[in-house]
């Protein structure tokens, strides 16, 4: 049982309590530990905590020392969007590959796998899945974090990966409530609007959360995003009518309701952190996520005061912050009840995330094409970085080809320059010619251009949501970034 601090009033132990907070490095500073003892509930990791799984393990333990039920929660989604795996890319292929594969069982099977990993480092829940339904092409923050652009298929292989992340012990928080995946806009920026009506909302974007509530998600996380038809003033994360009348009232939702991370722009940069914080609660949110940028003591002092003063106001009834702080509670209860047993659990399978990328794998050969046998030049055409993805984690094919073809060169090019400039850099070599959503990146389909003018033999590699039609010698769609998603394809590229 753990002991709260003594002269830590129940107000500031409940406004501690629904914090999910971050913080810089990778052992737990004093002021963390201290806050655990005041009813600091939950700790967020990021890359920045991440150096190897034996650290995590240290760390985690770290935590527990100073309160055993801590909630240890992460971001990962495998695939593009790893923590665990940040220095390197993750061991597992992102959603969209395992959408274009679709056998619920391989999503089940990953699910599980990586729920071990996270549950042998001691992190016991995970800010995942992603349910959006990817109904918008450009949308810049979802893609490949989806399963795809079919209601159906979202809903089951969201229902899946709950039921298998859980079964390692491992809470899951399917996001973003209502659906982020018909936006144009990043909430990291500004506030995306979804113009629909509310039965489109219902029979597209609403299905695959219906799904995991029914398959036991025990976290639900909120989208900073504006929808008309259900609130036309208060972005999902700040809606009654959305986060209580929609999810706890219409689907019957009982877990725990979490924010995306409350310092986004989307929040911040309309109402702030410290309001949109007690806004949030008071609207149904039982737990406000941040640390993704804000990481110090003082941002944590800054949102638990303002619940303090927010309850003290009347602005947040007290009740419904000590209901909030209680479903917290219930949670940690959940995971310590559902910690695994070495005794019970199922046999690691470390191939499971490389099976995946390689079923999901997608070729498209010209006739005649040969694999690459000499040394290429990988050209990387990229985009600017999604901030959900950081531009930390590697991703690409050349280090994967460079194991396969010693001597694989390799160069980075963006710009309305970067064919020419591919092109000059490639020589003689054969060129491989990665991508990632082409079709949202005019310059880099006009790159494509210029190579495959130049060089009809040009191997293209589709690392993001392949919309745009196959072209050149040979081309690959790997539905993802992951570093097994790169393996998959240098094994094509070089006939493996």
């Amino acid at each position: 049982m753990t002991t709260i601090a003594s002269g830590t009033d129940t107000l500031t132990q409940n406004a501690l309590t629904v914090l999910q907070p971050g913080f810089s490095g990778t052992t737990a500073p004093d002021w963390l530990l201290r806050r655990l003892g005041e009813g600091l509930a939950s700790v967020a990791l990021f890359g920045r905590n991440v150096s190897t799984p034996e650290q995590v393990a240290a760390l985690t333990a770290q935590l527990r020392a100073e309160r055993e039920d801590v909630l240890v929660a992460i971001d990962e989604e495998g695939g593009d969007v790893t923590r665990l795996e940040v220095r390197t890319g993750s061991s597992f292929p992102g959603n969209h590959a395992l959408g274009a594969v679709d056998d619920v069982g391989l999503t089940r099977a990953v699910a599980a796998e990586l729920g071990r990993r996270l549950a042998d480092c001691g992190v016991n829940f995970n800010w995942a899945p992603s349910a959006d339904v990817n109904s918008n092409p450009d949308n810049p923050v979802i893609g490949v974090r989806s399963f795809g652009a079919s209601t159906d298929l979202v809903a089951r292989h969201t229902a899946a990966y709950v039921t298998g992340m859980q079964s390692a012990g491992v809470a899951t928080c399917t996001k973003h409530f209502p659906g982020h995946g018909d936006t144009g806009i990043d909430s990291h920026h500004a506030v995306p609007r979804i113009d629909v009506d509310a039965s489109v909302l219902a029979e597209r974007d609403l299905v695959p959360f219906r799904a995991a509530i029914a398959a036991g998600s025990r976290a639900v996380m909120s989208a900073h995003i504006l929808a008309p038809a259900l609130d036309p003033d208060r972005p999902a994360t700040l809606s009654r009518r959305i986060l209580t009348d929609l999810l706890r009232g219409e689907l019957g939702y009982e877990g725990l309701i979490v924010t995306d991370g409350i310092e986004m722009r989307a929040i911040s940069g309309t109402y702030g952190i410290e309001r949109g914080s007690a806004l949030a609660i008071a609207a149904g949110a039982d737990a406000i996520c941040v640390g993704g940028g804000l990481c110090d003591e003082d941002t944590v002092r800054r949102l638990s005061d303002a619940l303090v003063d927010a309850v003290r106001s009347g602005e947040l009834p007290e009740e419904r912050l000590a209901d909030a702080a209680d479903r917290v509670r219930a949670l940690s209860r959940w995971t310590a009840a559902n910690r695994p047993d070495a005794r019970t659990a199922g046999a690691p399978d470390e191939e499971v995330g490389l099976r995946a990328a390689r079923r999901a794998l997608r070729v498209t050969a010209t006739e005649g094409f040969g694999p690459v046998t000499e040394p290429p030049f990988v050209a990387a055409f990229t985009p600017v970085a999604n901030i959900a993805v950081g531009d930390e984690t590697p991703w690409g094919v050349a280090a994967e080809l460079r194991r396969l073809l010693p001597g694989t060169e390799t160069g980075s090019f963006t710009g309305p320059d970067a064919g020419q400039g591919a092109l000059a850099a490639a020589g003689t070599r054969r060129i491989v010619a990665v991508v990632r959503d082409e079709h949202r990146h005019p310059w880099m389909a006009a790159a494509l251009d210029t190579l495959l003018a130049a060089r009809p033999d040009t191997v293209v590699v589709e690392m993001g949501v392949p919309r745009a039609e196959p072209r050149g010698s040979l081309h690959l769609a790997t539905y993802g970034a992951a570093r097994v998603c790169g393996r998959a394809a240098a094994e094509a590229v070089a006939g493996a």
